[in-house]
């Protein structure tokens, strides 16, 4: 074999080596073009989703924050409603013990049993039985016979309070060691919290139920 036929069949020998090596390499290349695109598409999707999720927290962030200041409007609004309730009840309340202080004929029996419990519940001694200056001189014509009704084991005496009364009595010793307030301002202070409990349970009651603070 001469030497132009050697040195054709090398060169053919390398180009099939050079064609080898560029499939390999332009395999190699696809592959990692390949590998790139999907890391790139993770990354985007990864980023994609991380977005849709802080979107998601953000959004939800709103929301919350949306509900909790419609909650505490509602909140106030409730308190609102409950006073407004709260203080139209007691003004009912206020114009039925009124309209009960007139009716001496119904008043009275009320007086009787405030002060049937006053005497039960102080010490023994003798009782003061403070009313309204108003009270007053309607009850002295027949205060002997209203207290021999409701305490007759009692000496009660009729007096004044030193301030102004919508009806009731404070009943105290005479020489003042104990005193129960019966006053109707007294027992509307102490049930205070039972009426607005009322206003809660009954929102739309028309009639205010004057039993425990006449009777209880």
């Amino acid at each position: 074999m001469d030497t132009d036929t050697q040195v054709s069949q090398l060169e053919q020998a390398l180009l099939r080596q050079a064609e080898g090596l560029a499939r390999e390499a332009l395999k190699n290349a696809e592959a990692a073009r390949q590998r790139i695109l999907a890391e790139a598409e993770e990354r985007i999707k990864l980023r994609e989703e991380r977005e849709i999720l802080a979107a998601k927290a953000e959004a939800e962030r709103r929301v919350r924050r949306r509900l909790q200041a419609a909650e505490t409007r509602r909140a106030a609004e409730f308190d609102r409603l409950r006073w407004v309730l709260t203080q139209s009840v007691i003004a009912q309340v206020n114009k039925a013990l009124q309209d009960l202080v007139a009716d001496l004929g119904r008043y009275r029996p009320v007086l009787e049993g405030f002060l049937a419990e006053a005497a039960q519940q102080l010490p023994p001694g003798d009782l003061v039985a403070e009313v309204s200056a108003g009270d007053y001189e309607r009850l002295r014509p027949i205060w002997d016979e209203l207290a021999r009704s409701a305490a007759p084991a009692r000496k009660v005496t009729l007096g004044t309070l030193p301030h102004a009364s919508l009806g009731g009595l404070r009943v105290r010793l005479a020489d003042n060691r104990a005193r129960l307030d019966q006053t109707f301002e007294a027992r509307a202070e102490r049930l205070q919290e039972p009426i607005a409990q009322v206003v809660m349970e009954r929102l739309f009651a028309s009639t205010p139920d004057l039993g425990t603070l006449v009777h209880g």
